[in-house]
């Protein structure tokens, strides 16, 4: 006697498909890759460099230089100020750890808090909403909530937020 569920095949062979839309936007499509890179790197420890590679190798997207460029730029500036990124994070979702929140979670939010201190043409808007939309597509049940409400949260010190994190200008 096994202790899983009985089930029925029929059903699961039945079961609704989660249809990945292409995104609207290259930035969009940066920001798939760039958190499918910056997940593997967290997770897996591989080097961020190898990883984008692979991921450009693999997309059935052609990417434009800009597309590719922009991605580079999200993934080696969030890899780069993890740390801090990290630190802001935590008092806005001050219910877990940041280690014990799902991989995919904490990602969107570097991804998210990155642009929104290193993107500033970007409405913070605009940067929210896609988050919510990643965290929709690739997060659990209640990931888009959450990644809402942390974000809109953090919108509300974002002025701050980018005179702390900001690097000082070159004289």
């Amino acid at each position: 006697m096994s202790d899983l569920p009985d089930f029925n095949a029929e059903e699961v062979e039945m079961t609704e498909v989660i249809e990945h839309t292409e995104p609207t936007t290259e930035r969009g499509a940066a920001r798939r890759v760039a958190l499918q890179v910056l997940y593997e790197v967290d997770c897996a420890h591989h080097l961020p460099g190898e990883v984008l590679t692979a991921r450009l190798a693999e997309s059935e997207t052609d990417l434009s230089r800009k597309t590719v460029r922009y991605l580079t730029q999200l993934v080696q500036g969030v890899v780069e100020t993890r740390s801090a990124l990290d630190a802001v994070i935590q008092p806005y979702a001050p219910e877990w750890p940041l280690e014990q929140v799902a991989i995919i979670d904490r990602n969107i939010l570097r991804l998210a808090l990155y642009e929104l201190i290193h993107q500033e043409r970007i409405p913070v808007a605009v940067v929210i909403s896609e988050a919510v939309e990643l965290a929709a597509l690739f997060g659990a049940e209640g990931a888009p909530r959450f990644v809402n409400g942390v974000l809109a949260a953090m919108a509300n010190d974002v002025a701050s937020l980018r005179e702390r994190l900001k690097p000082p200008q070159e004289v």
